[in-house]
Protein backbone atom coordinates (compact mmCIF):
# COMPACT_ATOMS: atom_id res chain seq x y z
CA UNK A 1 0.00 0.00 0.00
CA UNK A 2 1.24 3.51 -0.78
CA UNK A 3 1.77 6.35 1.67
CA UNK A 4 -1.20 8.13 0.09
CA UNK A 5 -3.39 5.11 0.81
CA UNK A 6 -2.15 4.85 4.39
CA UNK A 7 -3.08 8.46 5.14
CA UNK A 8 -6.70 8.25 4.00
CA UNK A 9 -9.21 10.98 4.65
CA UNK A 10 -12.22 10.64 6.89
CA UNK A 11 -14.59 10.25 3.94
CA UNK A 12 -12.62 7.24 2.61
CA UNK A 13 -14.32 3.91 2.00
CA UNK A 14 -14.60 1.78 5.13
CA UNK A 15 -13.37 -1.39 3.42
CA UNK A 16 -10.31 0.45 2.21
CA UNK A 17 -9.57 1.83 5.65
CA UNK A 18 -10.06 -1.61 7.13
CA UNK A 19 -7.71 -3.28 4.67
CA UNK A 20 -5.03 -0.65 5.23
CA UNK A 21 -5.33 -1.01 9.00
CA UNK A 22 -5.10 -4.78 8.79
CA UNK A 23 -2.12 -4.62 6.45
CA UNK A 24 -0.28 -2.09 8.59
CA UNK A 25 -1.17 -3.58 11.98
CA UNK A 26 -3.83 -1.09 13.02
CA UNK A 27 -7.28 -1.86 14.47
CA UNK A 28 -10.47 -1.92 12.47
CA UNK A 29 -13.14 0.51 13.61
CA UNK A 30 -16.74 1.64 13.44
CA UNK A 31 -16.07 5.36 13.98
CA UNK A 32 -17.91 8.20 12.34
CA UNK A 33 -16.23 10.02 9.44
CA UNK A 34 -16.14 13.07 11.62
CA UNK A 35 -15.98 13.11 15.39
CA UNK A 36 -19.03 14.80 16.91
CA UNK A 37 -18.32 17.64 19.25
CA UNK A 38 -18.54 16.30 22.81
CA UNK A 39 -21.36 17.69 24.89
CA UNK A 40 -20.26 20.41 27.25
CA UNK A 41 -19.35 19.10 30.66
CA UNK A 42 -19.89 20.63 34.06
CA UNK A 43 -19.79 24.39 33.66
CA UNK A 44 -18.69 24.78 37.25
CA UNK A 45 -21.37 27.39 37.65
CA UNK A 46 -23.00 28.20 40.90
CA UNK A 47 -26.76 28.33 41.33
CA UNK A 48 -28.40 29.87 38.28
CA UNK A 49 -29.47 33.48 38.52
CA UNK A 50 -32.41 32.76 36.20
CA UNK A 51 -35.69 33.06 38.13
CA UNK A 52 -37.71 29.90 38.74
CA UNK A 53 -41.14 29.56 37.21
CA UNK A 54 -43.98 31.16 39.14
CA UNK A 55 -46.22 28.78 41.07
CA UNK A 56 -49.36 28.04 39.07
CA UNK A 57 -48.03 29.53 35.84
CA UNK A 58 -48.86 27.69 32.61
CA UNK A 59 -46.03 25.48 31.47
CA UNK A 60 -44.49 26.24 28.07
CA UNK A 61 -43.63 23.57 25.52
CA UNK A 62 -41.23 21.02 26.96
CA UNK A 63 -38.02 19.38 25.75
CA UNK A 64 -36.39 16.09 26.73
CA UNK A 65 -32.88 16.00 28.17
CA UNK A 66 -30.50 13.33 29.42
CA UNK A 67 -28.35 14.36 32.36
CA UNK A 68 -25.62 12.68 34.35
CA UNK A 69 -24.08 13.98 37.52
CA UNK A 70 -22.03 12.57 40.38
CA UNK A 71 -23.28 13.05 43.94
CA UNK A 72 -21.99 12.05 47.36
CA UNK A 73 -23.07 8.61 48.50
CA UNK A 74 -24.88 9.77 51.61
CA UNK A 75 -28.51 10.19 52.72
CA UNK A 76 -30.24 13.27 51.35
CA UNK A 77 -27.88 13.95 48.42
CA UNK A 78 -30.36 12.70 45.80
CA UNK A 79 -33.24 14.48 47.51
CA UNK A 80 -31.37 17.79 47.35
CA UNK A 81 -30.74 17.29 43.67
CA UNK A 82 -34.38 16.49 42.93
CA UNK A 83 -35.54 19.53 44.89
CA UNK A 84 -33.19 21.79 42.92
CA UNK A 85 -34.66 20.51 39.65
CA UNK A 86 -38.23 20.87 40.96
CA UNK A 87 -37.65 24.57 41.57
CA UNK A 88 -37.29 24.96 37.81
CA UNK A 89 -40.37 22.78 37.16
CA UNK A 90 -38.21 20.01 35.70
CA UNK A 91 -40.05 16.68 35.55
CA UNK A 92 -37.89 13.61 36.28
CA UNK A 93 -39.13 10.85 33.96
CA UNK A 94 -36.60 8.18 34.87
CA UNK A 95 -33.56 7.71 37.08
CA UNK A 96 -30.71 5.20 36.96
CA UNK A 97 -27.96 4.99 39.54
CA UNK A 98 -24.41 3.86 38.78
CA UNK A 99 -22.55 3.14 42.05
CA UNK A 100 -18.86 4.04 42.13
CA UNK A 101 -16.19 3.40 44.73
CA UNK A 102 -16.61 7.04 45.75
CA UNK A 103 -19.99 8.62 45.16
CA UNK A 104 -22.77 7.66 42.79
CA UNK A 105 -23.43 8.64 39.18
CA UNK A 106 -27.11 9.47 38.72
CA UNK A 107 -28.51 9.44 35.18
CA UNK A 108 -31.79 11.28 34.62
CA UNK A 109 -34.25 11.60 31.77
CA UNK A 110 -35.80 15.03 32.19
CA UNK A 111 -38.76 16.89 30.74
CA UNK A 112 -37.84 20.56 30.89
CA UNK A 113 -40.10 23.58 30.25
CA UNK A 114 -39.03 25.28 27.03
CA UNK A 115 -35.44 25.06 25.80
CA UNK A 116 -33.35 26.25 28.73
CA UNK A 117 -29.83 27.56 28.74
CA UNK A 118 -27.58 24.69 29.78
CA UNK A 119 -26.18 26.78 32.60
CA UNK A 120 -29.65 26.98 34.15
CA UNK A 121 -29.71 23.25 34.78
CA UNK A 122 -26.01 22.67 35.43
CA UNK A 123 -25.95 25.63 37.81
CA UNK A 124 -28.91 24.30 39.79
CA UNK A 125 -27.33 20.85 39.94
CA UNK A 126 -23.96 22.23 41.05
CA UNK A 127 -25.60 24.23 43.82
CA UNK A 128 -27.29 21.02 45.03
CA UNK A 129 -23.97 19.15 45.26
CA UNK A 130 -23.74 17.57 41.81
CA UNK A 131 -20.40 17.53 40.01
CA UNK A 132 -19.01 16.43 36.64
CA UNK A 133 -22.42 17.14 35.15
CA UNK A 134 -23.09 16.10 31.56
CA UNK A 135 -26.17 17.15 29.59
CA UNK A 136 -27.54 16.45 26.10
CA UNK A 137 -30.85 16.55 24.27
CA UNK A 138 -32.91 13.35 24.27
CA UNK A 139 -35.80 12.08 22.16
CA UNK A 140 -38.79 9.78 22.48
CA UNK A 141 -36.60 6.67 22.12
CA UNK A 142 -35.07 7.47 25.51
CA UNK A 143 -38.46 7.06 27.18
CA UNK A 144 -38.02 3.27 27.15
CA UNK A 145 -36.92 2.06 30.59
CA UNK A 146 -33.51 0.44 31.02
CA UNK A 147 -34.62 -3.21 31.47
CA UNK A 148 -36.88 -3.04 28.40
CA UNK A 149 -34.10 -1.45 26.36
CA UNK A 150 -31.59 -4.14 27.36
CA UNK A 151 -34.05 -6.89 26.42
CA UNK A 152 -34.64 -5.25 23.05
CA UNK A 153 -30.91 -4.87 22.38
CA UNK A 154 -30.25 -8.47 23.43
CA UNK A 155 -32.96 -9.70 21.06
CA UNK A 156 -31.51 -7.71 18.16
CA UNK A 157 -28.02 -9.02 18.89
CA UNK A 158 -29.22 -12.61 19.17
CA UNK A 159 -30.94 -12.52 15.78
CA UNK A 160 -28.16 -10.95 13.76
CA UNK A 161 -24.39 -10.63 14.28
CA UNK A 162 -24.43 -7.33 12.39
CA UNK A 163 -26.57 -5.78 15.13
CA UNK A 164 -23.89 -5.81 17.85
CA UNK A 165 -22.21 -2.47 16.94
CA UNK A 166 -25.62 -0.84 16.47
CA UNK A 167 -26.81 -2.16 19.83
CA UNK A 168 -23.68 -0.92 21.58
CA UNK A 169 -24.01 2.55 20.09
CA UNK A 170 -27.67 2.72 21.09
CA UNK A 171 -26.78 1.62 24.61
CA UNK A 172 -23.78 3.92 25.11
CA UNK A 173 -24.57 6.91 22.93
CA UNK A 174 -21.81 8.56 20.94
CA UNK A 175 -18.79 6.29 21.03
CA UNK A 176 -16.17 4.76 18.74
CA UNK A 177 -15.97 0.99 18.42
CA UNK A 178 -12.82 -0.73 17.12
CA UNK A 179 -12.78 -4.37 16.06
CA UNK A 180 -9.17 -5.56 16.19
CA UNK A 181 -8.54 -8.88 14.36
CA UNK A 182 -6.17 -11.43 15.84
CA UNK A 183 -3.83 -11.08 12.85
CA UNK A 184 -3.16 -8.74 9.94
CA UNK A 185 -3.78 -9.72 6.33
CA UNK A 186 -0.11 -10.71 6.23
CA UNK A 187 -0.61 -13.13 9.12
CA UNK A 188 1.22 -11.06 11.73
CA UNK A 189 -0.15 -10.93 15.33
CA UNK A 190 -2.24 -7.82 15.89
CA UNK A 191 -4.78 -7.91 18.70
CA UNK A 192 -3.65 -7.60 22.30
CA UNK A 193 -4.57 -10.32 24.77
CA UNK A 194 -7.67 -9.16 26.64
CA UNK A 195 -8.64 -10.91 29.91
CA UNK A 196 -11.79 -13.04 29.84
CA UNK A 197 -13.59 -10.57 32.11
CA UNK A 198 -12.71 -7.56 29.94
CA UNK A 199 -11.05 -4.26 30.83
CA UNK A 200 -12.60 -0.99 32.08
CA UNK A 201 -10.40 2.13 32.07
CA UNK A 202 -12.47 5.31 32.49
CA UNK A 203 -13.12 6.24 28.84
CA UNK A 204 -12.14 2.85 27.34
CA UNK A 205 -13.61 -0.65 27.51
CA UNK A 206 -12.01 -3.77 25.99
CA UNK A 207 -13.44 -7.23 25.40
CA UNK A 208 -12.23 -10.42 23.78
CA UNK A 209 -13.67 -11.20 20.37
CA UNK A 210 -14.73 -14.79 19.55
CA UNK A 211 -12.40 -14.78 16.53
CA UNK A 212 -9.36 -14.28 18.76
CA UNK A 213 -9.21 -10.52 18.30
CA UNK A 214 -10.61 -7.82 20.55
CA UNK A 215 -13.30 -5.14 20.69
CA UNK A 216 -12.35 -1.71 22.02
CA UNK A 217 -14.95 0.97 22.81
CA UNK A 218 -13.98 4.60 23.43
CA UNK A 219 -16.08 7.54 24.61
CA UNK A 220 -13.84 10.56 25.27
CA UNK A 221 -16.61 12.94 26.35
CA UNK A 222 -18.01 10.77 29.16
CA UNK A 223 -16.35 8.07 31.29
CA UNK A 224 -17.91 4.61 31.41
CA UNK A 225 -19.41 3.34 34.64
CA UNK A 226 -19.18 -0.21 36.03
CA UNK A 227 -22.91 -0.60 35.33
CA UNK A 228 -22.40 0.21 31.64
CA UNK A 229 -19.41 -2.12 31.54
CA UNK A 230 -21.53 -4.99 32.90
CA UNK A 231 -24.28 -4.34 30.35
CA UNK A 232 -21.85 -4.25 27.42
CA UNK A 233 -20.09 -7.40 28.64
CA UNK A 234 -23.44 -9.20 28.72
CA UNK A 235 -24.15 -8.27 25.09
CA UNK A 236 -20.64 -9.20 23.94
CA UNK A 237 -20.83 -12.56 25.74
CA UNK A 238 -24.23 -13.25 24.17
CA UNK A 239 -22.79 -12.49 20.73
CA UNK A 240 -19.79 -14.76 21.38
CA UNK A 241 -21.88 -17.69 22.60
CA UNK A 242 -24.23 -17.62 19.61
CA UNK A 243 -21.49 -17.39 16.98
CA UNK A 244 -21.91 -16.03 13.46
CA UNK A 245 -25.58 -15.75 12.50
CA UNK A 246 -27.48 -14.07 9.70
CA UNK A 247 -31.28 -14.04 9.24
CA UNK A 248 -32.31 -16.58 6.60
CA UNK A 249 -34.56 -14.41 4.47
CA UNK A 250 -34.62 -15.08 0.73
CA UNK A 251 -36.58 -13.02 -1.81
CA UNK A 252 -36.99 -14.45 -5.32
CA UNK A 253 -37.56 -11.84 -8.03
CA UNK A 254 -37.96 -11.94 -11.78
CA UNK A 255 -35.83 -9.66 -13.94
CA UNK A 256 -37.48 -7.81 -16.89
CA UNK A 257 -36.16 -10.40 -19.37
CA UNK A 258 -37.69 -13.22 -17.33
CA UNK A 259 -34.68 -14.57 -15.43
CA UNK A 260 -35.40 -15.37 -11.74
CA UNK A 261 -32.87 -14.23 -9.12
CA UNK A 262 -32.70 -14.66 -5.37
CA UNK A 263 -31.65 -11.86 -2.99
CA UNK A 264 -30.46 -12.92 0.46
CA UNK A 265 -28.12 -11.93 3.24
CA UNK A 266 -24.52 -13.05 2.75
CA UNK A 267 -22.03 -14.17 5.42
CA UNK A 268 -18.44 -15.51 5.66
CA UNK A 269 -19.52 -18.86 4.20
CA UNK A 270 -19.89 -17.04 0.85
CA UNK A 271 -16.20 -16.11 0.58
CA UNK A 272 -15.37 -18.96 -1.83
CA UNK A 273 -18.31 -18.13 -4.12
CA UNK A 274 -17.38 -14.44 -4.00
CA UNK A 275 -13.82 -15.24 -5.09
CA UNK A 276 -15.15 -17.26 -7.99
CA UNK A 277 -17.28 -14.26 -8.98
CA UNK A 278 -14.15 -12.08 -8.84
CA UNK A 279 -12.49 -14.47 -11.30
CA UNK A 280 -15.40 -13.98 -13.72
CA UNK A 281 -15.33 -10.18 -13.43
CA UNK A 282 -13.26 -8.01 -15.76
CA UNK A 283 -10.36 -5.95 -14.46
CA UNK A 284 -12.33 -2.78 -15.16
CA UNK A 285 -15.30 -3.95 -13.06
CA UNK A 286 -13.04 -4.86 -10.14
CA UNK A 287 -11.08 -1.61 -10.34
CA UNK A 288 -14.29 0.45 -10.35
CA UNK A 289 -15.44 -1.39 -7.22
CA UNK A 290 -12.23 -1.58 -5.19
CA UNK A 291 -10.38 1.57 -6.35
CA UNK A 292 -7.05 -0.21 -6.16
CA UNK A 293 -4.92 -3.04 -7.59
CA UNK A 294 -7.18 -5.75 -8.99
CA UNK A 295 -5.06 -8.55 -7.51
CA UNK A 296 -5.82 -7.22 -4.00
CA UNK A 297 -9.59 -7.60 -4.37
CA UNK A 298 -9.82 -11.08 -2.77
CA UNK A 299 -8.03 -9.85 0.35
CA UNK A 300 -10.98 -7.69 1.40
CA UNK A 301 -13.70 -10.34 1.23
CA UNK A 302 -13.28 -11.69 4.77
CA UNK A 303 -13.85 -8.16 6.09
CA UNK A 304 -16.67 -7.27 3.72
CA UNK A 305 -18.63 -10.46 4.36
CA UNK A 306 -18.26 -10.31 8.14
CA UNK A 307 -21.50 -9.24 9.84
CA UNK A 308 -19.29 -7.55 12.44
CA UNK A 309 -18.79 -4.63 10.07
CA UNK A 310 -22.18 -4.34 8.37
CA UNK A 311 -24.64 -6.19 6.20
CA UNK A 312 -24.11 -7.76 2.79
CA UNK A 313 -26.73 -8.82 0.27
CA UNK A 314 -25.97 -11.53 -2.28
CA UNK A 315 -27.72 -12.18 -5.60
CA UNK A 316 -27.90 -15.75 -6.89
CA UNK A 317 -29.16 -17.15 -10.16
CA UNK A 318 -31.62 -20.04 -10.37
CA UNK A 319 -28.63 -22.41 -10.52
CA UNK A 320 -27.19 -20.97 -7.27
CA UNK A 321 -24.32 -18.99 -8.85
CA UNK A 322 -23.37 -15.80 -6.99
CA UNK A 323 -23.47 -12.90 -9.48
CA UNK A 324 -23.65 -9.74 -7.34
CA UNK A 325 -22.85 -8.38 -3.88
CA UNK A 326 -24.12 -5.25 -2.17
CA UNK A 327 -22.45 -4.04 1.02
CA UNK A 328 -23.79 -1.75 3.76
CA UNK A 329 -20.87 -0.89 6.05
CA UNK A 330 -21.24 0.79 9.44
CA UNK A 331 -19.50 4.15 9.70
CA UNK A 332 -20.73 5.82 12.87
CA UNK A 333 -23.99 7.70 12.30
CA UNK A 334 -23.52 7.16 8.56
CA UNK A 335 -23.18 4.10 6.36
CA UNK A 336 -21.31 3.31 3.18
CA UNK A 337 -22.87 1.39 0.30
CA UNK A 338 -20.90 -0.47 -2.35
CA UNK A 339 -21.95 -2.73 -5.22
CA UNK A 340 -20.29 -5.35 -7.38
CA UNK A 341 -22.24 -6.95 -10.25
CA UNK A 342 -20.65 -9.55 -12.49
CA UNK A 343 -20.13 -8.24 -16.05
CA UNK A 344 -22.55 -10.66 -17.70
CA UNK A 345 -25.34 -9.55 -15.32
CA UNK A 346 -24.89 -5.80 -15.49
CA UNK A 347 -27.53 -3.40 -16.88
CA UNK A 348 -30.40 -5.65 -15.81
CA UNK A 349 -31.56 -3.67 -12.77
CA UNK A 350 -29.70 -5.80 -10.22
CA UNK A 351 -27.57 -2.92 -8.93
CA UNK A 352 -30.60 -0.68 -8.50
CA UNK A 353 -32.46 -3.45 -6.65
CA UNK A 354 -29.56 -4.02 -4.26
CA UNK A 355 -28.97 -0.32 -3.66
CA UNK A 356 -32.59 0.41 -2.79
CA UNK A 357 -32.66 -2.50 -0.34
CA UNK A 358 -29.39 -1.42 1.30
CA UNK A 359 -30.48 2.19 1.71
CA UNK A 360 -33.75 0.93 3.16
CA UNK A 361 -31.77 -1.08 5.72
CA UNK A 362 -29.77 2.03 6.60
CA UNK A 363 -32.99 3.96 7.16
CA UNK A 364 -34.29 1.22 9.46
CA UNK A 365 -31.16 1.44 11.63
CA UNK A 366 -31.50 5.23 11.98
CA UNK A 367 -28.50 6.09 9.83
CA UNK A 368 -28.40 9.81 9.09
CA UNK A 369 -26.80 9.47 5.67
CA UNK A 370 -25.60 6.90 3.17
CA UNK A 371 -22.63 7.51 0.90
CA UNK A 372 -21.06 5.72 -2.04
CA UNK A 373 -17.43 6.15 -3.09
CA UNK A 374 -16.89 5.58 -6.78
CA UNK A 375 -15.48 7.16 -9.92
CA UNK A 376 -17.22 9.60 -12.23
CA UNK A 377 -16.77 7.06 -15.02
CA UNK A 378 -18.86 4.51 -13.09
CA UNK A 379 -22.09 5.58 -14.75
CA UNK A 380 -23.97 2.54 -13.44
CA UNK A 381 -23.40 3.44 -9.79
CA UNK A 382 -24.15 7.12 -10.40
CA UNK A 383 -27.41 6.21 -12.16
CA UNK A 384 -28.40 3.81 -9.38
CA UNK A 385 -27.89 6.50 -6.73
CA UNK A 386 -29.97 8.94 -8.76
CA UNK A 387 -32.67 6.30 -9.11
CA UNK A 388 -33.26 6.36 -5.35
CA UNK A 389 -35.28 9.54 -5.77
CA UNK A 390 -33.41 11.25 -2.90
CA UNK A 391 -31.53 14.57 -2.83
CA UNK A 392 -27.85 13.84 -3.44
CA UNK A 393 -24.64 15.61 -2.53
CA UNK A 394 -21.60 15.21 -4.77
CA UNK A 395 -18.00 15.72 -3.68
CA UNK A 396 -14.65 14.94 -5.23
CA UNK A 397 -12.13 13.62 -2.70
CA UNK A 398 -8.65 12.42 -3.65
CA UNK A 399 -9.73 11.83 -7.22
CA UNK A 400 -12.84 9.83 -6.30
CA UNK A 401 -16.51 10.78 -6.38
CA UNK A 402 -18.45 10.66 -3.10
CA UNK A 403 -22.25 10.64 -3.47
CA UNK A 404 -24.25 11.13 -0.26
CA UNK A 405 -27.99 10.56 0.25
CA UNK A 406 -30.28 11.00 3.27
CA UNK A 407 -32.22 7.74 3.64
CA UNK A 408 -35.02 9.25 5.75
CA UNK A 409 -36.73 10.42 2.56
CA UNK A 410 -36.55 7.06 0.79
CA UNK A 411 -39.77 6.34 -1.05
CA UNK A 412 -41.71 3.24 -0.05
CA UNK A 413 -40.47 0.28 -2.07
CA UNK A 414 -42.95 -2.31 -3.38
CA UNK A 415 -43.02 -5.82 -1.99
CA UNK A 416 -40.91 -8.33 -3.95
CA UNK A 417 -42.73 -10.14 -6.74
CA UNK A 418 -42.49 -13.95 -6.62
CA UNK A 419 -40.68 -15.73 -9.43
CA UNK A 420 -42.86 -16.24 -12.50
CA UNK A 421 -44.44 -12.80 -12.31
CA UNK A 422 -42.91 -9.85 -14.09
CA UNK A 423 -41.51 -6.84 -12.25
CA UNK A 424 -41.14 -3.39 -13.66
CA UNK A 425 -37.79 -2.83 -15.29
CA UNK A 426 -35.39 -0.39 -13.69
Amino acid sequence: MTEKTEHCTARRSMWRRAAERLTNGLPLGWPGRREPAPPPGDTGAAASSAPALTEGAALPDTTLWRMRTTVRDEPGSLAALCQALAVHRVDILSLQTHPLSEGTVDEFLLRVPGTPDRTTLTGAVAAAGGRDTWLERADAHDLVDAPARMLSLATRTALDSAELPLALRQLLGRCTIHSVPARTLKGEPLAERVPDEGVLEDHIMKFRDPSGGSITIERPQLPFTPTEFARVRALVELDARLGQRVPERRDTLTLPEGNPITVRRADPSDVAAAREMHDRCSSRTLSLRYHGPVHDADRYLDHLLSPRHGRTLAVETASGRLVALGHLLWDGDETEVALLVEDAWQRRGIGAELLERLVGMAAETGSESVYAITQASNTGMVAAMRGLGLPLDYQIEEGTLVITARPAGLRHRPLPVPAGRETAGR
